[in-house]
């Protein structure tokens, strides 16, 4: 059954924008690793950890590009969101305790396939860039009959 154009939800515009903060804590760290499956020691191993080049423990990469996904699906472009592709560019750690402040932005619109990219952006509580990106999704909500 292909849905009638009418029945969806606007796109949004160019240059909407959303933020998600979230202070990342040991149980993110660890709940993460169990749900992936990644148990690298540079995320788990105190002792480990500090001989690296970062000194200290660091969270998952992707456990930080997650949020991006948070704010996609419940904020920007919101429900009805079907995630098509993101580029990751990993600028710096983020270690426990740190505050990790995700910015999605609409950049492009592709009205006739209803295709939003979106810049996405995560800073620290410093406003360090920690991660930069780029999003691509297909927004598809439906507008509610009454």
């Amino acid at each position: 059954m292909s849905q009638n154009i009418k029945n969806l939800a606007p796109l949004p515009s160019i240059g909407t924008q959303a933020t998600l903060s979230r202070t990342i804590t040991e149980d993110d760290i660890l709940l993460f690793a169990l749900v992936s499956g990644d148990h690298n020691p540079i995320h788990l191993d105190h002792d480990y950890a500090e001989r690296s080049l970062f000194g200290k423990r660091i969270a998952h990469g992707f456990l930080i590009g997650s949020l991006i996904s948070a704010v996609l699906g419940n904020d920007m472009p919101g429900p009805g969101s079907i995630y098509l592709g993101q580029t990751l560019k990993f600028l710096a750690p983020i270690h426990i305790g740190d505050t990790v402040t995700v910015t999605v932005k609409v950049v492009a619109i592709r009205e006739d396939k209803r295709i939003i990219t979106l810049h996405t952006d995560c800073t620290n509580q410093h406003g360090t860039l920690v991660l930069s990106g780029e999003a691509t999704v297909k927004y598809t909500k439906e507008l509610e009959v009454a």
